[in-house]
């Protein structure tokens, strides 16, 4: 029986369907969950962190790899398909939660892993949630809509989320995973994100909120000069930005996404001290 069949069968049994605003996309693809599996690296001694198992077709194989994996699922009704259909496995874990309200620490205690398919409405606040825990993942596979994933590798040029992440840890593209791989079909393509945590972010914790804060400012004005963000952000006159730039060896001229993270910790170290 296909992936897509055994979904609808499961689905059809409970009397369900997917729920559009809880973002419910289920992945039938047995390539794209290979390709999630061999990315997350995984070993006996891992604990994973899976968000949205939906009805089990990840979670399956990431028992079979991993010492330990804690469902956390928003749905109940999906909590209940998990718990029925896993009831005799040992090493799964599943929680009726929303991972956004959930506290990362009391979650897993230690070091983990973050294997997941995230609905496109939550990827952004899913990713910083886990970037940003007291006790931070090694390491996060993560399948989010393809132009996401794009612009956090800063692929497709940059943005916020782009800074945003890789003061935290190394992103990397792994595959594109077509609309047709999902059930239902979302309107887009989506992406395998690997991303490799730092032992520790590129800037102190203690200085992480203004650090934004100022990268925040450059990048409010799209598609004009970085001066003008700053400008405004920092209710500054276009003279003092100019000199603020100079002073930070950047170019008067340069746009946000031309930046790196050490031009923006430059750029920090001369606003802030």
């Amino acid at each position: 029986m296909s992936k897509l069949d055994q979904l609808k069968s499961q689905l059809i049994a409970k009397g369900l369907w997917a729920q559009k605003g809880l973002g419910q996309n289920f992945l039938i693809d047995d390539k794209a969950l290979d390709q999630i599996i061999e990315a997350a690296d995984l070993y006996e001694g891992d604990h994973v962190v899976e968000v949205g198992s939906g009805t089990g077709f990840l979670t399956e194989r990431l028992i079979q790899k991993a010492g330990k994996v804690t469902s956390v699922e928003l749905d109940r009704n999906m909590v209940e398909i998990l718990k029925a259909q896993f009831s005799q496995t040992e090493n799964l874990e599943v929680i009726h939660a929303d991972i956004l309200k959930t506290d990362i620490v009391d979650l897993v205690g230690d070091k983990y892993k973050v294997v997941a398919n995230i609905p496109y409405y939550i990827t952004s606040p899913v990713i910083r949630h886990f970037l940003q825990a007291k006790v931070r993942p090694k390491l996060m596979v993560v399948l989010v809509q393809k132009e996401v994933a794009e612009k956090i590798c800063g692929l497709t040029g940059k943005s916020f989320i782009t800074v945003e992440t890789q003061l935290q840890g190394h992103p990397e593209y792994i595959s594109t995973v077509p609309a047709s791989s999902f059930y239902p079909a979302p309107k887009v393509d989506s992406a395998i994100l690997k991303i490799t945590v730092f032992p520790e972010p590129k800037v102190p914790e203690a200085e992480m909120k203004d650090f934004l804060r100022i990268v925040k400012f450059g990048y409010s004005q799209k598609r004009k000069k970085l001066s003008n963000g700053l400008a405004a952000g920092l209710h500054k006159e276009p003279a003092e930005v100019r000199e603020i730039l100079e002073k930070a060896n950047i170019s008067v001229g340069a746009r946000s996404e031309e930046l790196e993270i050490e031009d923006w910790k430059r750029l920090a170290e001369v606003i802030l001290f």
